[in-house]
């Protein structure tokens, strides 16, 4: 005797993806809203080379004008369009805070896992790290920065160096957390290395508090390289960043207003898109909200 299984209804896979994005705008509009907002920041930012002009072009006769169809922004004080310097200026600020944030959690992570599983190495590392919670973050960025001189490499590794303290106590709780429940006992009395453990049984475990902490070290990151910009210890002046450009032009918010509130509110802008995506990253991979849905 043949049993006949029942027809399968097959959905055409457009319309699986119109409602999967349908479904996470619904469910997790923070996700569409912060990742759309740094997606359009991104992409502005890599095609600058193809619409803005040329962010160092100085012309003297053309000192602090008002927007106009060839400057959309105006000009500063040296004469350089400052629609160009904004948009040339997101790369700066994007991937100081992109690959900040990375090295510090990837590092942080790590960390986090040896000192959590580790008895003898927690003290170790949690010493180091309260060590360096107890240096303002600026003060020593100035200090690294005034050793080597200012540079894009060093800029990351001064501002990367104060954050890894939080990802790291952050890890390290969970790790502490999770290595006590029965899977994990089971998984090592089964054989299983330890490595492997800590792959499989450990890690996913910290993956929603380290989307939201990733989102807020970005945050901090963009926001340190604006300040480190704004006191000249940065990247050096040629380059355009959104913190040199608010320092050399506010002595004349009161006449070009646009040198100091463009490269401002851009920045305002990128900071509350990534702690939207974090916030929404976070309700996304929280177990709780999927019991809630």
């Amino acid at each position: 005797m043949t049993l006949l299984s029942p027809p399968v209804e097959t959905v055409p896979t457009g319309r699986l993806r119109i409602y999967g994005l349908s479904g996470l705008a619904r469910r997790h509009p923070l996700v569409l809203v912060g990742g759309g907002l740094l997606a359009l920041l991104i992409i502005l930012a890599l095609a600058a080379p193809l619409y803005a002009g040329d962010p160092v072009d100085m012309d003297p006769f053309k000192r602090l004008q008002p927007p106009s169809a060839e400057m959309w922004f105006g000009s500063d004080n040296l004469g350089r369009d400052v629609f160009a310097r904004t948009m040339f200026g997101a790369r700066i600020s994007l991937m100081v805070g992109l690959i900040s944030a990375l090295s510090a959690v990837l590092v942080g992570l790590l960390f986090g896992l040896i000192a959590g599983y580790n008895r003898s190495i927690d003290n170790i590392v949690m010493r180091v790290m309260d060590g360096l919670m107890s240096i303002p973050t600026i003060l020593l960025a100035i200090a690294l920065i005034s050793l080597t001189g200012p540079g894009f490499g060093i800029l990351v590794v001064a501002i990367t160096i104060p954050q890894l303290p939080s990802v790291t106590r952050l890890v390290r709780s969970v790790v502490l957390s999770v290595r006590e429940r029965p899977y994990v006992e089971a998984a090592l009395c089964g054989g299983a290395r330890l490595p492997k453990v800590l792959w499989r049984h450990i890690l996913p475990s910290t993956m929603p508090s380290l989307m939201v902490q990733s989102a807020i070290v970005c945050a901090d990151a963009i926001l340190t390289e604006a300040g480190l910009g704004f006191l000249g210890v940065g990247v050096p002046p040629e380059i355009p960043s959104w913190g040199n450009m608010i320092s050399s032009s506010r002595l004349y918010l009161a006449i070009a207003p646009l040198t100091v509130f463009a490269p401002g509110i851009c920045l305002a802008v990128t900071v509350l898109a990534v702690n939207l995506l974090g916030d929404g990253l976070r309700d996304l991979f929280d177990p709780r909200s999927k019991r809630r849905r």
